[in-house]
């Protein structure tokens, strides 16, 4: 350790200078040994808490065992001391036994304390190694299961309480290893104390053991009240840490909606119920332990009361003896109510971690899987029903069959909600299979319907695992069209993707995906609606470039609703209510069903309104094959990457140095501001005054031998007692009842102003920090705060009084003993100041190391389908293995660092006992009172075990003050404007007309950043509708974000029915236009709580509004009704399901302004023709802003406004637009009617 603290005191250590982990210790090492010893295939699986202690034992069994050795020889060697404290004090009095008898006395009081302090060292670094060992095992454990846990298992325990039992759950097991070896320590201690109180007392002894027995057991309710208001509070963690991780990974949506507020009021009244418990936790333990301080002094009144009363005689050496064995027996009875509050707390955890690794594993035996080119079929269904929810007496897919041999191109359509989607992640083995047979002949490659992205390089995205073979990369990126985003993007395919692929467009991260899937180069290729979140020219050239392209040999089964792309297939299959209703080519079913004859039906109507818009496009259409320009999938915009400058997503910050005193500041001020905190101090130095007092009265009151006539008789030498214990231990009672109160105040203070702050922040710092730290402050960091700081801060006090106290006591009896103290304490604090500089930074580094922990679990299970479908398990395994190791290798240097120092200072005090020793024997017979220096050297026993506690409290507090500073990080973020401005609030009915008014609209995503908007002027009139179009990258979706008020404008103005949006408050802007977002959202709850979170409206409302977007009668079979469930991110729900509650929302509000944002993308062409009549019936007199790929939403128009590079290129009506052949409008048109139309002639060529 000493090099890496020498370098802590030349440089900030940084995390490459730290060690790597021993190989015995590594993750994945101790990971196989607790797999091979969990009993873990015994058929059902049933994994108890017993096995789980049991393997957690086997897989660091080397340190246990180690530990309970060193941990046994310190226990002995502390009662060597008061064993010969009669004998000690008898020396003095003058009563020498043997020469030289002073020598030896002192040499072997020495010897004992080396070899405590030795062993105490070595205990406690080998079980700190153990629990970071056990804490690694876990983590791997909970991540191995969450790898092999369905879907649908997963909807018991959702993402947040997952990770819940990795952040924790595994931690607290792990700090748990400090309190292992107590109970039988406790034991052994208690028995060694009744010998050597036997062999001073006599038969009060017994009385001694009776009183602490009744300690014990008053502390049984106690603690069973602990273990219930502990389960109650880790419960009522995981629903609000639930709550809040859904709520940041949809703030963009609660902020667009003006939600954000209520959705804090709700994990502010979940905090409320969590806050209940903490209290009733806090005062509890607080009752525990001023009973367990009480103890040494009701103890020892109860053991001279039995003396006084068996007539057994009183000298100060036998009571000077006893005393210093109350003194070391007080130290495991205080610790005992920690221990109690630990064991409870590590079942509960225990408990927790066991019931999830029992929970059902994906289902293995539901798919033949055979290897490439072992059989002619490459995905074979005979008889197949399956269903995501076992209990459901329907299934999810009945009666499917069909068989696919290689090479072919298959095609799956339907309405929402058929199907589709449940039919793929049958052929992945992720839908439970109830009845016959799956065959899947090579390996699988799937494209989810919502992108799964992982944070980290575009190039890691996209190569996923497999090495670069640079020629196969450059025609992937062609077929996907990525070159062009990647020459916006500042490091090209270097660039850093933001948490869930935030710095991308919903179209670039579509392409992304896919482009992995090819880099993959696998047999059968799985695309789930890949093509609605692009628009119509990069969808026909995806489909040309990928699936007729680069797939052209491979199997391919691909779900659309552009119906476009079915003339090209090999074999479509049409889906109704979970059944396949038709199978065959596209002309053979076009005329044998009426499935999908509604299907194309509704299709061509779209294109016919087009074409009757566009007359002779012919000319036009001549120009399509010249044009390959970018393509325009929506969205945010190049602008809103990063700047060249740097990558949108920085490293977490830390603070460097020491944590600063304004941080101590703010956190004690936070509580009745600091009030109580003189006060605590106070109490506490009361108590210590009078519990020397005590022991002062008994050393001074009774004689030095029996030939001493006592000063005062027994009764009142054991009432004073008994009164200044009840005095000292009422202070003990209202300590520990302020602290808990103080502890409390300041975590609920400091959570709600946290929260506060991260719920008003603006979108730009959700886009830049990953959810993982915000999750990390939000749970680990308020598990510090809540439980852990409160009691580390009344240990300080504790010690520093305590030990202040030892060095009074000794300067009174001999001033000289503080000439060895003075050199000592000096020694100590420098060493001290010399090791926290690189402590301090290892701790900082072992907190931040532990976010990309977090983060990379929350990945994991958010695209567990995905990672599955590619078979790259062993993958993520290792990464989290390589994660793990870097988490445990700066937490154990973090911990030896803090080793290496108590090794020190126990030498140091060690040595200052040792000269006390000698100087209190050197003194002249008779110029000390000999029961004073007994009493002196009974306290200075514990001054090595206290003044490591002060320098190991001091040390923890700092680390632990860090997860504070981390919180105050987060309470300076920088708001949002005000939410509502009294002085200028619109009236209820604004806007009434709904015209907007857009002047020299300028707007840039920060200070350093190109302009995204460069000066647009135009006026959308109201009850008007208005298409947006425009190329990648040309501030569409900027347009609509400020609108919003999402960025802010750098210069220029937006009036809606007159008024500047800028001057209002956000919430009253935000309220009064309604959106339906690209990615449609659905949050856990009910149908109910997703349509009306505000609850504003009655149910017949919110009927009437299900029914208007053709989702009354689903909901209406449902049995819970309005109350049915929706489950985390509506993942029972299809994506097209989830548009449609997005449009009952909006025709709940009824706004006078509309946009659309690529909103009809998830769904088939009829429901979106269903879903633009509601809007159309609905929305007549509003005014309709509509970002769209499919030129059928836009064509229907008033106006279309056509942007490019930030500035307004066309604005006028499709109509006027149509006619001038050169208008770049009429160009995306016959780009449109060119792809979907080419594809029908040629079916009907076919046919004909």
């Amino acid at each position: 350790m000493s090099p890496l603290i020498v370098l802590g005191n030349e440089k900030i250590i940084d995390s490459e200078d730290v060690p790597q982990v021993d190989n015995s210790d590594r993750a994945e090492k101790l990971f196989w040994i607790f797999r091979s010893k969990l009993e873990w295939d015994d058929g059902e699986r049933r994994i108890t808490t017993y096995k789980l202690i049991k393997a957690l034992f086997f897989s660091v069994w080397r340190d246990i065992l180690l530990s309970t050795l060193f941990a046994f020889v310190y226990t002995v060697s502390c009662y060597v001391a008061p064993y010969l404290m009669d004998t000690f004090v008898q020396y003095l009095n003058g009563q020498r036994q043997y020469s030289n008898q002073g020598v030896v006395l002192v040499t072997t009081f020495f010897v004992a304390k080396l070899v405590e302090c030795q062993a105490r060292r070595n205990w406690y670094f080998r079980l700190q190694k153990a629990g970071i060992g056990m804490r690694s095992v876990l983590v791997s454990m909970i991540y191995e299961k969450g790898l092999t846990l369905p879907c649908y298992s997963k909807q018991g325990h959702t993402s947040g309480e997952i990770i819940n039992l990795m952040t924790v759950d595994a931690e607290r097991i792990s700090a748990f290893s400090w309190y292992m070896h107590d109970p039988w320590i406790l034991v052994l201690q208690i028995s060694l104390a009744l010998l050597i109180l036997y062999r001073s007392l006599g038969l009060g002894s017994i009385a001694a053991f009776a009183a602490t027995f009744l300690v014990m057991l008053g502390n049984i309710p106690l603690a069973k009240l602990e273990e219930k208001f502990q389960g109650n509070l880790m419960e009522s963690k995981d629903n609000r840490m639930k709550k809040t991780s859904e709520a940041l990974l949809n703030m963009r949506i609660l902020k667009l909606q003006g939600w954000e507020m209520k959705f804090l009021h709700k994990i502010l009244d979940l905090r409320g119920i969590e806050a209940g418990w903490l209290k009733k936790f806090v005062y509890n333990s607080a009752a525990i332990s001023s009973v367990l301080w009480a103890a040494p002094s009701f103890v020892s009144a109860t053991a001279f009361g039995a003396c006084m009363l068996l007539k057994i005689p009183l000298e100060s050496g036998k009571i000077i003896a006893a005393l210093a064995t109350f003194r070391i027996l007080q130290t495991p009875i205080y610790k005992l109510p920690d221990t109690i509050s630990m064991i409870v707390q590590t079942k509960v955890s225990l408990d927790r971690i066991a019931t999830f690794l029992c929970l059902d594993d994906l289902q293995q035996d539901g798919m033949e899987r055979l290897p490439s080119g072992s059989s002619k079929m490459d995905v074979e269904v005979s008889n197949g029903a399956f269903s995501w929810d076992d209990s459901s007496p329907i299934p999810t897919l009945k009666d499917i069959r069909f068989k696919i041999p290689h090479g072919m191109n298959i095609a799956i359509c339907g309405t929402v909600g058929s199907g589709k989607s449940s039919l793929l992640s049958s052929i992945l083995g992720e839908v439970p299979k109830i009845s016959g047979n799956l065959k899947v002949c090579g390996r699988k490659a799937y494209i989810a319907q919502s992108p799964w992205i992982q944070s980290g390089k575009v190039e890691e995205n996209i190569l996923f695992g497999k090495p670069m073979q640079r020629e196969w990369y450059q025609r992937v990126l062609e077929a996907c069209s990525l070159n062009k985003d990647l020459e916006v993007f500042p490091f090209r395919d270097q660039t850093v993707i933001g948490e869930r692929g935030i710095n991308l467009s919903g179209g670039q991260k579509q392409r992304i995906q896919i482009a992995r899937a090819l880099y993959q180069d696998a047999d059968i290729y799985l695309f789930d609606d890949p093509f609605s979140a692009v628009d119509a020219h990069t969808g026909s050239h995806l489909f040309k470039e990928v699936l007729l392209g680069l797939l052209r040999n491979k199997t391919v089964i691909y779900v659309t609703h552009q119906l476009e792309f079915l003339p090209e297939a090999d074999l479509i299959l049409v889906m109704k209510d979970g059944r396949i209703t038709q199978a065959g080519k596209y002309n053979e079913i076009l005329e044998s069903g009426t499935d999908f004859m509604e299907l194309v039906g509704a299709h061509t109507d779209a294109l016919a309104a087009v074409d009757s818009y566009e007359k002779g496009s012919a000319s036009a259409q001549s120009t399509t094959s010249k044009e390959s320009k970018v393509s325009n999938d929506e969205e945010k915009q190049e602008e809103d990457l990063p700047s060249p400058k740097g990558q949108l997503v920085q490293e977490e910050e830390r603070e460097k140095g020491k944590v600063g005193f304004t941080v101590y500041q703010k956190y004690m001020k936070l509580a009745y501001g600091g009030a109580l905190v003189p006060i605590i101090l106070v109490v506490q130095i009361l108590f210590q005054v009078l519990n020397i007092g005590s022991n002062y009265w008994m050393a001074w009151v009774t004689p030095v031998s029996k030939d001493v006539k006592p000063l005062v008789s027994g009764s009142t030498l054991i009432l004073v007692y008994v009164f200044l214990a009840t005095a000292s231990s009422f202070c003990i009672l209202v300590r520990a009842m302020l602290s808990a109160m103080t502890g409390f105040k300041i975590a609920t203070e400091l959570f709600n102003q946290m929260h506060f702050r991260i719920f008003r922040a603006s979108m730009s710092f959700f886009d830049a920090t990953p959810i993982g730290r915000i999750l990390n402050r939000a749970s680990t960091d308020q598990s510090a705060v809540d439980l852990r700081l409160p009691s580390q801060f009344s240990n300080l006090a504790i010690a520093a009084v305590n030990i202040l106290g030892i060095i009074g006591v000794m300067g009174q009896v001999a001033w000289q003993v503080l000439i060895v103290f003075i050199p000592v304490i000096a020694a100590c604090t420098w060493y001290r100041q010399y090791y926290i500089s690189a402590a301090r930074e290892l701790a900082r580094l072992s907190g931040i190391s532990r976010s990309p922990l977090v983060q990379h679990f929350s990945e994991t299970l958010s695209g567990i389908t995905t990672i599955r479908s590619f078979d790259q398990e062993p993958r993520f395994r290792t990464d989290i293995m390589r994660l793990n190791d870097c988490y445990s290798r700066l937490r154990f240097h973090a911990i030896s660092a803090m080793e290496w120092l108590c090794f020190r200072l126990d030498l140091l005090s060690t040595v200052a006992f040792a000269l006390s020793l000698v100087i209190l024997v050197s003194v002249p017979e008779g110029v000390i009172n000999p029961s004073f220096a007994g009493l002196a050297v009974t306290y200075a026993l514990n001054l090595n075990s206290l003044q490591a506690t002060l320098i190991w409290t001091l040390c923890d507090l700092e680390n632990k003050m860090i997860s504070v500073e981390r919180m105050l990080q987060y309470i300076d973020i920088p708001s949002e404007p005000s939410l509502v401005i009294e002085s200028t609030r619109p009236e209820k009915s604004w806007p009434c007309r709904g015209e907007i008014t857009i002047c020299n609209l300028q707007v840039r995503y920060g200070p350093h950043l190109p302009m995204v908007l460069r000066g647009l002027t135009c006026t959308f009139r109201g009850g008007l509708k208005t298409g947006i179009v425009g190329r990648t990258g040309c501030g569409k979706s900027t347009l609509i974000q400020t609108l919003f008020r999402i960025v802010e404008p750098a210069a220029g103005e937006i009036r809606i029915d007159g008024i500047n949006i800028l001057t209002i408050g956000l919430h009253d802007l935000r309220s009064r236009l309604s959106i339906i977002p690209q990615e449609p959202t659905m949050f856990e709850g009910t149908v109910r709580s997703n349509l009306d979170p505000l609850e504003e409206y009655a149910d017949d409302q919110i009927w009437e509004a299900l029914d208007k977007c053709q989702l009354g009668d689903e909901i209406r079979k449902k049995e819970l009704k309005l109350d049915s469930p929706v489950s985390e991110n509506g993942q029972n729900w299809s994506v097209g399901q989830r548009q449609l509650v997005c449009l009952g929302r909006v025709l709940l509000k009824r706004s006078k302004v509309l946009i659309l944002d690529e909103a009809t993308a998830s769904v088939d062409t009829a429901t979106d023709t269903l879903i633009q009549e509601t809007l159309r019936q609905h929305f007549s007199g509003c005014t309709v802003i509509t970002i769209a790929h499919r030129i059928s939403s836009v064509i229907d128009s008033d106006m279309v406004l056509l942007l490019d590079q930030g500035l307004i290129e066309e604005h006028d009506s499709p109509a006027r637009l149509l006619e001038d052949k050169s208008s770049s409008f009429s160009k995306l048109v016959a780009e449109y009617t060119a792809s979907s139309d080419s594809r029908f002639k040629r079916s009907s060529m076919k046919t004909n």
